[in-house]
């Protein structure tokens, strides 16, 4: 498997848009909604704009698509068999809160799969990035960059990654049917990272979510030997359909556990 561009390229990248995410987090910035309600904010266009074009000069024969230009028909974006998936800034809600949980996400999609991931908290100065075949790994402030892996095997109790801001429900009926455990809350797609890297042994995700949202921390969480499925079980997948809506999807470590029995 090639990759199309450096992976020091593109880390410099999700930095270079943490860094101008940054800027507007310390500042007195406007909050505006979507057609949808979700927030949006300056950080998120700025990024945006910054990302997009930067890998339209990296690779220019790979198209883009984005959360914040995600209006590219299923007629068109059907025929790519690769492509960038980004979310300039995944976790608005936690921005606009201003409690740090929120990255800039940059996936490469192959054949419905994500073969490349980059997950960037800028306030929490920590990146984690996978490559398919090769590993992950997590990089701390300045620090050299170390490899992490799933835990494989639960442990007790079992640590459940949560949302902070979208816990519902379904999650509170699956805990209750998962019995005893401890619940590692969190924003954004680092609900992921923390499966990959082995700080939560599962991570259901029973709410609604979109693919841009996903896709840079499944590349990680599978690149460090564990699995993003949807709830019977198979692979997580990306523009297979019109909507860019996910189903309901299960991230964890620990393969021999069938996790689908506590829904």
């Amino acid at each position: 498997m090639s990759i199309p561009a450096s992976i020091n390229e593109l880390l410099q990248l999700a930095h270079q848009a943490g860094d101008a995410i940054l800027a507007i987090y310390n500042t007195d910035f406007m909050v505006e909604k979507k057609q949808d309600n979700s927030p949006l904010t300056a950080a998120d266009t700025t990024a945006n704009r910054l990302i997009v074009s930067s890998l339209e000069q990296l690779t220019p024969e790979i198209p883009v698509l984005s959360e914040e230009s995600s209006e590219v028909p299923f007629y068109t974006r059907r025929q790519w068999q690769r492509y960038w998936l980004i979310d300039p800034l995944d976790g608005t809600r936690e921005f606009v809160k201003r409690n740090g949980e929120f990255t800039v996400n940059i996936a490469l999609i192959e054949r419905h799969t994500p073969i490349l991931g980059i997950v960037h908290a800028p306030v929490l100065g920590t990146t984690y990035y996978g490559i398919q075949g090769s590993g992950a790994w997590k990089q701390e402030a300045d620090q050299p960059a170390r490899p992490i892996r799933v835990v494989d095997r639960c442990r007790k109790p079992i640590r459940v990654a949560g949302s902070r801001s979208h816990a519902g429900d379904s999650l509170q009926r699956f805990l209750e049917k998962l019995g005893a455990h401890e619940l590692v809350s969190m924003g954004s797609s680092l609900k992921l990272c923390l499966v990959a890297e082995g700080r939560a042994d599962i991570y259901p995700r029973l709410g609604p979510t979109s693919e841009w949202d996903t896709a840079a921390a499944q590349a990680v969480v599978e690149a460090a030997g564990g699995r993003v499925t949807t709830l019977d079980l198979q692979s997580l997948e990306y523009n297979t359909k019109d909507s860019l809506l996910n189903p309901h999807f299960l991230a964890f470590g620990d393969p021999d556990r069938k996790w689908s029995d506590y829904l």
